[in-house]
């Protein structure tokens, strides 16, 4: 089988002398991530060698950023650039729908395989390498002794007028908030490394008032590959009272997991932002255990 050569890798890679970072040297924890190969035996008449690089190169890209955007670690070319693990891989497409994945992370300090699994993976679409990246780089965290980051869907804050507010400019207004709103929340908590935040696509159109939609976030967010569901809420009382609220579901069970409430605050819409990071980062990050 073509992925046996990673096994050959590995086993090379054990031969390579430790590499002791000086003192003073940067705490997070280095490490090495080579591309990784990729095979086709499937012997489909097409030739789809390009879509397959293609492919790969946005796995490995994610990857790196899943690995290397947790403050954690650090990505570094070597283990004689201080990589304390070095993690490598490959792909192999036996058939039309079916792809196997072999990923090793090694101890370089330990001289050890910490990690060595086979995972097989349906479907040879943009989609499917997507889940299989997410799921790939899940297993890699807990194999460096971290819990892997929590996927967040995080869809567009929503407002709840009670008022005779105006439509036309307000609107426009109103919406240009809503979106600040929301991109600051995800950013707040992306840097957090807690969580990873999915993609919600087009999904934000065509899913309107997920307020009211009895739980239908969680499915929509199941079907993006994430492990949770956020929605939030501006409720304007008047021109300056709004409330904020948000609400967190398991995307599996549709189970509540969290949920905030600011009660009634007084300001101008300007300040939803900072009142939506403050009640979410409180709420999700900063009280709560790392899992």
């Amino acid at each position: 089988m073509h992925l046996r050569r990673l096994i050959l890798s590995v086993c090379l890679l054990l031969l390579i002398p430790a590499f002791h970072a000086p003192a003073g040297a940067e705490t997070a924890i280095g490490i090495a991530m080579d591309d990784f190969s990729y095979t086709d035996t499937s012997a489909e008449p097409a030739n789809q060698t390009a879509a397959h690089e293609r492919r790969l190169a946005a796995f490995m890209a994610a990857l790196r950023q899943d690995i290397g955007g947790d403050r954690r670690y650090r990505l570094v070319p070597s283990a004689q650039d201080g990589a304390a693990f070095k993690v490598i891989g490959g792909i192999q497409k036996t058939s039309t729908l079916v792809q196997w994945a072999k990923v090793a992370v090694i101890d370089v300090g330990a001289k050890k395989v910490v990690m060595d699994k086979l995972y097989t993976f349906r479907g040879d679409n943009d989609e499917s390498w997507e889940r299989a990246e997410i799921f790939v780089s899940r297993e890699i965290m807990a194999a460096l002794g971290t819990p892997a980051p929590i996927a967040l869907a995080v869809f567009d804050f929503e407002l709840e007028d009670t008022t005779a507010a105006s439509a036309g400019a307000s609107a426009t207004s109103d919406a240009s908030y809503l979106a600040e709103v929301t991109g600051s929340v995800r950013e707040a908590l992306g840097q957090s490394g807690r969580y990873r935040i999915v993609d919600i696509g087009g999904e934000a159109v065509k899913a309107r008032a997920l307020r009211d939609c009895n739980g239908c976030e969680a499915a929509i967010a199941q079907k993006l590959g994430a492990d949770q569901a956020l929605i939030g809420v501006v409720r304007r009382v008047s021109r300056t009272e709004y409330t904020l609220g948000f609400r967190v579901r398991d995307a599996r069970t549709g189970t509540v997991l969290a949920r905030g409430d600011s009660g009634l605050r007084l300001g101008a819409d300007y300040s939803w932002k900072r009142g939506a990071v403050r009640l979410v980062s409180d709420r999700m990050i900063e009280n709560q255990p790392q899992q």
